[in-house]
């Protein structure tokens, strides 16, 4: 009960969904944070400064020479490590596809006032460190242990509340042989708007769960009550409503637009005749079984590849035909769970999940 009211006097955003224009505060944070060019879904892998990026305070500036990880809590063992210990412990390189749980929060009518993605909120990089469940197991988890706390160096103040930004897990999940605490990023050491020197990346989780600039872990007994856990990325449908909370990326495939583009409308032109249909599709529920793409209303199959992880995106392609005239092109993917990205977009306060249907307008001349 205690947990509920607190959820119901603090507010995720600032102000109530609003059907008006793009605030001055939300396009300050489009220019702070940035998405990922669609063009840039033709890469396997995404380049680091075109991967989608969410802070949601200042980058902190850290010097990795006196830097230490301190992992303490429910264990038998605290442990506090520097960059270079953490070098030397085994390690792996996991590629995961990434997505800001608010992605397509713009298109929702009214629209939650956040950070105002459209549907680019993502990237797919590979990410190399040491597997976090080898640390925990270093440490000792203790057997009356629920939870695992990450804590990143950044700080600032969200819903009135002073904070760092910390999220937890389940010790299952934590567990995970593919969730990794990463110092490097497509091969490369982390920028520092990625997390630098260290972060967390979850697999199948949305991007909230992957905590940057990671100073502690605190392995817990009770869950975590932290704001951006108990508050902030929650499925909620008012302002009172203590919600659900948002962990796992739903199904979804983006195009990559043909042609040319307008400048200021983003329009779409091409010439008539044969063009191949591309993209990626993803989901953390499930594989990808399969992608269809819409031309005009008609739906068709796509040819699917195998991802590279089971948690990194798929490319689809498919070839058309394009008449001259206006056209509405569209794709859509459902998992092995069977969910598939709905029509039209599902409202919450929060504005999270938003996985409606791509659609791009085209004219063929």
């Amino acid at each position: 009960m205690a947990r509920r009211r607190r959820t119901q006097k603090l507010a995720a955003h600032s102000g109530e969904p609003s059907h008006g224009p793009l605030t001055a505060e939300e396009l300050q944070l489009a220019v702070r944070n940035h998405s990922m060019p669609l063009e840039a879904l033709r890469n396997d892998v995404t380049p680091p400064g075109l991967h989608y990026l969410l802070d949601h305070f200042d980058i902190p500036a850290i010097d990795a020479d006196s830097w230490h990880l301190r992992i303490g809590g429910a264990v038998q063992r605290s442990l506090e490590l520097n960059l270079r210990a953490l070098r030397r412990a085994p390690s792996i390189s996991v590629p995961v596809t990434l997505e800001c749980a608010g992605n397509g929060r713009a298109l929702l009518k009214p629209r939650p006032l956040s950070q105002p993605w459209m549907m680019e909120g993502v990237g797919t990089a590979v990410w190399t460190g040491v597997p976090l469940a080898y640390l925990l197991t270093q440490a000792g988890v203790d057997e009356d242990a629920v939870e695992v706390a990450f804590t990143g160096a950044d700080a600032g103040i969200q819903g009135g509340v002073r904070q760092q930004y910390a999220r937890s897990l389940p010790v299952s999940e934590a567990l995970r042989p593919d969730v990794v605490l990463a110092y490097r990023m497509n091969g490369a050491e982390l920028p520092p708007q990625h997390g630098y020197p260290l972060r967390l990346v979850v697999p199948g989780w949305y991007g909230m769960a992957s905590v940057k600039w990671l100073s502690a872990i605190k392995v817990l007994t009770k869950p975590f009550d932290g704001f951006q856990q108990s508050v902030a990325y929650r499925y909620q449908q008012d302002a009172d409503d203590a919600g659900t909370p948002v962990r796992w990326i739903k199904v979804r495939s983006l195009m990559v637009p043909p042609g040319i583009p307008d400048f200021f409308t983003r329009q779409r032109f091409l010439p008539a005749g044969p063009v191949m249909l591309t993209g990626r599709a993803w989901s953390g529920h499930g594989a990808v079984q399969r992608v269809e793409v819409g031309i005009d209303g008609k739906w068709a199959p796509a040819q699917l590849e195998h991802p590279a992880a089971p948690f990194a995106w798929s490319a689809w392609s498919m070839p058309w035909v394009a008449d001259p005239g206006q056209h509405e092109l569209s794709c859509r993917a459902t998992d092995s769970s069977g969910a598939t990205q709905p029509l039209e977009p599902v409202w919450n306060y929060q504005g999270m999940g938003n996985n409606v249907v791509q659609r791009v307008k085209v004219t063929v001349e």
